[in-house]
């Protein structure tokens, strides 16, 4: 079962790793990525911040799909990771049982806009949000679990 999809272009760390893993209740995070499985150096940084317990699987983006439409994530409560708006859309698009993506963290970068202090977005990026959304996919956006929920209207009224 999918507990929380989450844009954040750290993947794992402190916050997600304790907060929001705790939280969730999550045993498993999936790190859905076509880059870090690649890059052992990588994957092996990012299993050092799970917090022990907590299983990390890497899969590219296709065999994510496969894998959360597949009857074994169904029994497991599984905390998704993303680093980008694209990425989001291709899961969203893939696996009906996706009905929320957070938006916790998008660093500054080239043609990239501030909207929040922690999320920095561009006219693509502002267009897969939109195009989720009308498929029915709620955008939000906070840092921790605590604090209240924002709108995609939060990104776009800037």
């Amino acid at each position: 079962m999918i507990k929380l999809v989450r844009i954040d272009d750290r993947l794992i760390h402190g916050q997600v790793a304790y907060t929001w893993t705790g939280y969730l209740g999550a045993n498993v995070i999936l790190i859905a990525n076509d880059q870090v499985i690649k890059d052992e150096l990588k994957k092996m940084a990012l299993n050092l911040a799970a917090p022990s317990g907590v299983k990390v699987l890497f899969k590219s983006l296709d065999e994510s799909i496969e894998y959360l439409n597949s009857d074994v994530s169904s029994k497991l409560k599984i905390f998704i990771l993303i680093d980008k708006s694209a990425d989001a859309l291709k899961l969203a698009k893939g696996v009906k049982e996706i009905s929320s993506i957070n938006v916790g963290g998008m660093r500054m970068s080239d043609g990239k806009e501030m909207r929040t202090p922690s999320i920095a977005v561009d006219e693509q990026d502002i267009n897969h949000f939109k195009e989720m959304e009308e498929s029915g996919v709620q955008i939000e956006i906070r840092q921790t679990p605590v604090e209240n929920k924002k709108p995609l209207a939060v990104l776009l009224n800037k």
